[in-house]
């Protein structure tokens, strides 16, 4: 069984796969100052629901923008698991995609990942809409590769500024109001955030697709896609697991490789 662990801004994801079978995962607040020993504690507790256990994992990966938290996680899988992690970004771990950019370097892992799920479940070209941290937006090429994409503020990002920024607005959540027009302050702020992030969608991606110069699909991953679901037209596929199929798909992939 393979552990794949996506580390992102706001949260860490982890996840047992058996096979392309996704057994189970799990969510936590992005803390780098947590140590392998905690997160060994919190993750085994939650595998025992599902019946899994320590001993079941033959492999691991690890996709990471967060460079502090690096060495608790690849400690994690080395001590506990007794595997050294794959982790995206070294030289050593073959992507087998194109970067197309000025700086491939420094380029997110978590945007590659989404690079190579994308292209291998839904062919290309396409843009793949992100909605975590930031809000990416990224051109995977009709042969996979990655051509660059655009970044905005995430929707949480955007809510907690508005209410720290403001000292007599408060912090709402992220949610589809029912009216366009606010008639108090907090669904005014909600239909602002909400429609403001569909107009942002729906203009970015008319805007990628007529510079682009082909007919494109969207897929929406992230944290906060599933709000955004059948809310606009624009996007075509909700993918909420898609950083983790990628993982998934770059672990076989190069497990493959040694195995030739």
């Amino acid at each position: 069984m393979l552990l794949a662990i996506d580390s992102g801004n706001t949260n860490f994801e982890f996840a047992v796969f058996d096979g392309e079978e996704l057994r189970g995962s799990w969510r936590t607040a992005t803390n780098p100052d947590r140590t392998a020993d905690e997160y060994m504690v919190w993750l085994t507790q939650l595998m025992g629901l599902q019946g899994l256990r320590p001993d079941m994992i033959d492999g691991s990966i690890i996709a990471s923008v967060v460079p502090a938290a690096l060495y608790p996680l690849a400690s994690l899988c080395s001590r506990y698991f007794g595997r050294d992690p794959l982790i995206v970004g070294r030289p050593e771990v073959k992507l087998g995609i194109e970067v197309r950019v000025d700086r491939p370097d420094a380029v997110g892992a978590d945007r590659l990942v989404n690079t190579i799920a994308a292209h291998e479940k839904y062919g290309g070209p396409l843009i793949v809409v992100d909605f975590g941290t930031a809000t990416s937006f990224d051109v995977v090429a009709a042969d996979g590769a990655f051509e660059g994409g655009v970044l905005a503020p995430g929707v949480n990002l955007a809510l907690q500024t508005f209410h720290t920024a403001a000292a007599k607005l408060p912090l709402v959540r992220a949610r589809k109001p029912e009216r366009v027009i606010g008639k108090d302050t907090e669904p005014a702020m909600e239909s602002g955030i909400f429609w403001g992030y569909i107009s942002l969608v729906e203009g970015i991606v008319a805007r990628m697709k007529k510079e682009y110069g082909a007919p494109m699909k969207v897929v929406a991953t992230g944290g906060l896609a599933s709000l955004f679901d059948r809310a606009t037209p624009v996007i075509e596929h909700v993918d909420p697991e898609l950083t983790l199929q990628g993982l998934l798909s770059i672990y076989r992939s190069n497990a493959e490789g040694e195995g030739a």
